[in-house]
């Protein structure tokens, strides 16, 4: 099934978010080769063009990096996958943060409601 791609923003960059978020999800693991371009492109049913200039994105990164002839990994390098997964986590709660806020929920509402649902646990 084709990947799910929203006009919001260019395609190449919503497949970098979709493989990033993969990476820090543990779906490829650290040093596990992840699909050949051709194979990913078919898969989100892109050209593989785009698929290859998201890719080139994730090795800029450095959350990806090529092994000569045997193709794309996913880092080894710990400090790079803790930074990417703050990185990430800090932009959905930001987000989120507007968004409750574009609502009409100040700060307060949102760490109230935080404390409480923690303590409920």
């Amino acid at each position: 099934m084709a990947w799910q791609f929203h006009g919001r923003a260019p395609v190449y960059l919503q497949i970098v978010s979709r493989i990033r978020a993969d990476i820090l999800s543990g779906t490829y693991k650290a040093d596990e080769q992840i699909p050949p371009v051709r194979q990913l492109a078919f898969e989100a049913a892109v050209n593989p063009n785009t698929m290859q200039r998201a890719l080139s994105e994730l090795e800029r990164e450095g959350l990806l990096c090529v092994r000569s002839t045997a193709g794309r990994f996913v880092t080894s390098d710990e400090e790079i996958l803790r930074r990417a997964r703050e990185t990430m986590h800090r932009e959905a709660l930001t987000h989120l943060l507007n968004e409750a806020m574009s609502l009409g929920i100040t700060r307060d509402e949102i760490i109230t409601f935080i404390q409480e649902s923690k303590e409920g646990e």
